[in-house]
């Protein structure tokens, strides 16, 4: 649910905030959480390596786990969380053992409520099964990339998988993007969709909130010189004078290839379908 803010003054465009009435309103859990050095955009001579980074709120990091490296396990969840460091909400959930971790939340996830892990975990939103015992048709997130690996997909606010078939120890997913690609179906994936989906939804409003997330101001290339930008120049209203946009530096900023010749390209049955 997205809360909308009255305007205020002219300077102000419609801004609205997630609802946030069900999360935990006290600090996270301390034993979780550690300080990570930003690197807003400069190298390690300090140079500006990346553009329109600095600055932003002060926030800590939250350690989250996925569950994967405790077999068949049980887990309550304590409570739900803000995350400042990503889109999704999370999750503080106490094993059988004791032992606290956070996870990322799914939607309609209570508090009190079970999740388990396991090869065969119960058809619950949150509780994380191998692929190749997942229903096709089921909604899936946090997916392993492979076996064992700690790279994962779709962990977005509101982002989810479809599983579309079994065949061959693979398990084709229609992933958010569109894009369809088989997984090892010996990998792992929590049933469900990430929470808090209505963040897609939320109008910042205000330069001063931007700010806040450690975004710095761009210029557009238009109003720049010859010798800042390949748009820049001419008087007025003018076009680029070009075939195609292109970056500072001169190479193709919308449309041109960016991604290398990698070698999970052949488990990509069908590409994502290109925005226009």
């Amino acid at each position: 649910m997205v809360k909308i803010i009255k305007k205020l003054t002219s300077g102000y465009i419609e801004e609205s905030y997630e609802e946030r009435k069900h999360l935990h309103k006290g600090k996270p859990h301390k034993p979780l959480t550690k300080f990570v050095k930003r690197s807003v955009g400069r190298d390690d001579l300090g140079h500006i390596s990346t553009r329109h980074k600095g600055a932003g709120a002060k926030r800590l990091y939250r350690e989250i786990s996925t569950l994967d490296q405790f077999m068949d396990v049980e887990a309550k969840v304590l409570r739900l969380e803000y995350d400042p460091n990503r889109t999704a909400n999370i999750a503080l959930v106490e094993l059988t053992s004791g032992e606290k971790k956070y996870i990322i939340a799914p939607e309609n996830l209570k508090t009190d409520s079970v999740i388990s892990c396991s090869e065969k975990a119960p058809k619950r939103d949150g509780c994380r099964s191998l692929l190749k015992n997942i229903p096709v048709g089921v909604t899936v997130y946090e997916v392993q990339m492979y076996p064992n690996s700690t790279k994962y997909l779709v962990r977005s606010a509101g982002s989810s998988a479809l599983v579309m078939a079994h065949d061959a120890g693979y398990t084709l997913l229609k992933l958010p993007s569109g894009e369809l690609r088989k997984i090892n179906s010996e990998s792992f994936a929590s049933l469900g969709k990430v929470s808090n989906s209505d963040h897609s939804n939320v109008r910042l409003g205000k330069a001063g909130r931007v700010r806040k997330m450690g975004i710095r101001p761009s210029v557009r290339g238009k109003v720049m010189s010859p010798a800042a930008h390949p748009h820049g120049g001419g008087e007025g209203v003018n076009p680029i004078g070009l075939k195609y946009p292109k970056t500072p530096w001169g190479k193709i900023a919308i449309g041109g290839k960016t991604r290398k010749l990698k070698n999970s390209d052949k488990f990509i049955v069908k590409r994502r379908k290109k925005k226009r």
